[in-house]
């Protein structure tokens, strides 16, 4: 049983007519003819009635054609969906990202995205960049919105997608919170609250400090940045965070520019050939305003 012969026996129930569904089907009448013989010889029984007048359906073809349109709809179905998946235009797409993406990365290009693809599944993962390159690795993710730069070799093509500076994060009540700008060697003394050691920022900061003259004394530790700030307003510390956070600061907090601040980025990262046609239409979207 073929595609071909389950067209056929609907136009020829439609039409009631061999002549009138050949024409339809742009074949000749005798071709057809013996198609239908065939399609009711491999189902056992015949599917038309037929006399000088035309044809007409028996029991046997009545179900035959539900079941015929039934499956020319399912294979129509599938050959849109598998090719709207083949060029991205639908499936799931499992994006990582690290807590500073929310503040502008993810609210900018998620909207857009899921307007040009409404179809497309976008599932969000929220991790540290080391955990989830190696999850781009083993493509268990197919994009990484992540800190840059990479602290080791991966398999992975990454593209600078928003550039930041980091900013002291101060007790409203520090004295140094008057200032219009300070340099690290003035937090010398400071006990400092810092991103945990799998952090990108957690050595970029390190180093930072290092090159002022000084190793940070680390009164304690915090995955998010919403967690850091709420210990600077306890009194537990300074942080150095990413200007973006700046924007939804406990009112307790106050934010200084450093001097000599070190140039920090978010990068888009996604695993090497093949390249999933999903994750390749987020990141043209994303990547298209970004100089």
């Amino acid at each position: 049983m073929e595609f071909r012969q389950l067209r056929q026996l609907i136009a020829l129930s439609e039409t009631l007519s061999f002549h009138k569904a050949a024409a339809r089907l742009n074949m000749s009448q005798p071709p057809l003819s013996v198609s239908i013989q065939h399609l009711e010889q491999e189902l056992g029984t015949k599917l038309f009635n037929r006399n000088q007048r035309g044809v007409s359906l028996t029991t046997a073809g009545h179900e035959a054609l539900a079941y015929a349109k039934e499956t020319l709809f399912a294979a129509e179905k599938l050959r849109v969906s598998v090719r709207e998946i083949g060029i991205g235009l639908r499936g799931n797409l499992r994006i990582g990202f690290v807590g500073s993406a929310t503040y502008t990365l993810l609210p900018r290009i998620l909207p857009p995205f899921r307007r040009a693809y409404p179809a497309v599944n976008v599932m969000l993962v929220e991790t540290t960049t080391f955990e989830f390159v190696r999850d781009l690795e083993r493509r268990t993710l197919d994009i990484g919105l992540i800190r840059l730069p990479l602290l080791e070799a991966a398999d992975v093509d990454v593209a600078v997608i928003e550039r930041d500076r980091l900013l002291v994060a101060l007790p409203g009540d520090d004295v140094l919170a008057r200032r219009r700008r300070i340099s690290l060697k003035a937090l010398a003394e400071r006990p400092f609250i810092l991103y945990s050691q799998a952090s990108v920022l957690h050595r970029t900061i390190v180093l930072a400090c290092q090159v002022a003259g000084f190793i940070p004394r680390v009164a304690q530790q915090a995955t998010q940045v919403s967690t850091m700030l709420c210990l600077v307003e306890s009194g537990l510390g300074v942080a150095l965070v990413p200007a973006v956070a700046a924007r939804r600061a406990p009112p307790g907090v106050k934010f200084v520019a450093l001097a000599e601040a070190p140039p920090i980025e978010l990068g888009l990262a996604m695993p090497r050939n093949p390249v999933n046609p999903l994750a390749e239409n987020f990141c043209t979207m994303a990547l298209g305003d970004v100089d």
